[in-house]
């Protein structure tokens, strides 16, 4: 199911980024040393609904709401916009905060002050590089 939200513009659609949940997801596997199988029962979701993420599809919306809720991240981290192509010159490529940010949050030696620093850090970063290219 997509999340859709209007604006005077128009219809601006807002859909799930499957492949940064599903990275995300991944990456928090990882660290645990989990089957999918196993991190499905870890989150409470069918081990399916983590196959077919693996496939592109959408999560339902309990299925999403479930996963960012045990990710710990705010679901916007795993939005896209179909008009946020146009306004960006049509390059669709992801932010690389909301492609870092889940990375960081599932290491489990980082704390949440570890992780808002090296937000900071990283986003000084890429600003800098921004401000010279």
């Amino acid at each position: 199911m997509a999340l859709q939200t209007c604006n005077t513009g128009g219809m601006a659609k807002t859909t799930i980024n499957t492949a940064l949940l599903y990275s995300a997801l991944d990456a928090a596997r990882q660290e645990r040393r989990l089957s999918w199988r196993a991190l499905a029962g870890e989150i409470g979701v069918s081990p399916s609904l983590l196959s077919r993420l693996g496939n592109g599809l959408r999560p339902d919306t309990d299925g999403f709401a479930t996963i960012v809720r045990w990710l710990k991240l705010p679901a916007e981290d795993f939005f896209d916009q179909s008009d946020a192509d146009s306004a960006s010159g049509g390059q669709g490529e992801p932010d690389l905060m909301a492609q870092i940010v889940p990375l960081l949050r599932a290491r489990k030696d980082l704390d949440e002050t570890d992780i808002k620093y090296l937000q900071q850090v990283i986003g000084a970063t890429i600003e800098r590089a921004r401000a010279q290219g």
